[in-house]
């Protein structure tokens, strides 16, 4: 497999660089300390195509893949996690199943805003009862005249204070026993009546991204609104979360980079016993094993990422790029931190954020255990 960027690729990558230097590093701490990104900011990302990447031209998209999606990603996340999430989950958990399994009416209606940032879009899986058990969920949708009624409550619903239209999992098939054969997939926009957007959560990390519980109360919305077949929607969240969590991968990789950046400078800079620390064998070490690993999960992630746009298996590839590049940065913000002693526990150096996002990387999109499992059964087949 090719790693080469092409000299597309490359510009793609470093117009995200500039990007992230440019506007979102100097105002990750703002947008941490606040709880929320400015909706200009997501427009300037629009455009400059970053929240359409996976969206074909011919509905107003960047018209690029997932590969180059990974590479923006990295470095949007090196800058500000909090937007990188935002970011990951209006292309890969929103737009790319609207891409795969929308009618061609849905897809003109809704695609051009989402890659214009005018609509940002979020995905609705998770209820209090069914996180990693995902065919557990109690929402459901009932036919009723022309709409579907939906009745339930969600939670973790990352972009759930801005959003403006949501891709909600419910159960459409009145018989439990079907588990995930009786689940659809179905379009809901804010505004629709009967949807309470609930409380904010206060999160230790990506605290700029906003994550919100759903409450549905006979809400009502079009039949037109179901996205793939009836009774299908547990493919399309299966589907999408492949891509999600090549996404989150990318995240742990932006984030681990920032942590050796960081790391690197203050080695320099912070001298102890007559001489920078960085002249001391730990400190090289602890950089060392940071660097290595780094590169590791980066071609896990690409690696993933080519295989989702060639159309062949990656599931298994995605999870271990999720799993490897959750573990990483984990443990690479902690040596960050340690490296940084005494101010690496303070809001004033950023390895204090960094080590707050990191942890979510292992929750989200699947948690490692999911992971494992999904790799393991792979392996005993």
């Amino acid at each position: 497999m090719n790693f080469d960027l092409s000299e597309d690729e490359r510009l793609v990558q470093q117009t995200a660089r500039d990007f992230a230097d440019r506007v979102l590093r100097p105002r990750a701490a703002e947008f941490d300390r606040t709880g929320s990104i400015p909706r200009e900011v997501l427009s300037q990302m629009a455009e400059l195509g970053f929240m359409g990447m996976l969206i074909p031209e011919e509905h107003g998209g960047s018209g690029l893949d997932n590969f180059c999606l990974a590479l923006v990603q990295m470095e949007v996340n090196r800058a500000c996690a909090s937007t990188g999430v935002t970011m990951s989950v209006h292309n890969s958990l929103f737009a790319s199943p609207l891409i795969r399994f929308a009618t061609d009416a849905q897809k003109k209606a809704i695609l051009p805003k989402a890659a214009r940032a005018e609509w940002i879009g979020a995905y609705s899986l998770s209820e209090p009862g069914s996180g990693s058990d995902a065919g557990a969920l109690r929402a459901t949708a009932v036919r009723k005249g022309g709409h579907w009624v939906l009745n339930g409550t969600k939670n973790f619903v990352t972009n759930g204070g801005i959003a403006d239209i949501f891709i909600v999992f419910a159960r459409t098939h009145p018989d439990p026993a079907l588990k995930t054969k009786g689940i659809s997939a179905i379009l809901v926009e804010r505004t629709a009546k009967g949807l309470v957007v609930g409380k904010h959560e206060s999160k230790l990390g990506i605290r700029g991204s906003t994550t919100t519980e759903l409450a549905f109360q006979d809400c009502q919305v079009p039949l037109e609104n179901l996205v793939g077949g009836e009774n299908e929607g547990f493919k399309v969240a299966m589907v999408t979360l492949d891509g999600g969590r090549i996404g989150i991968a990318a995240q742990a990789v932006g984030i681990a980079q920032a942590c050796l950046d960081a790391s690197i400078k203050y080695a320099k800079e912070r001298r102890q016993f007559g001489k920078p620390i960085g002249e001391f064998q730990a400190i090289q070490w602890k950089l060392a094993n940071m660097a290595t690993d780094i590169d590791a999960a980066r071609y896990l992630v690409l690696r993933a990422a080519r295989l989702r746009d060639e159309g062949k298996p990656h599931v298994v590839e995605a999870s271990m790029a999720k799993l490897f590049a959750a573990d990483m940065v984990n443990r690479h913000a902690s040596e960050a931190v340690q490296i940084h002693g005494g101010v690496g526990y303070v809001k004033e150096f950023s390895v204090e954020r960094y080590f707050r996002d990191a942890k979510i990387t292992e929750i989200y999109e699947g948690t490692s255990e999911i992971q494992r499992m999904v790799i393991a059964r792979t392996l005993l087949k």
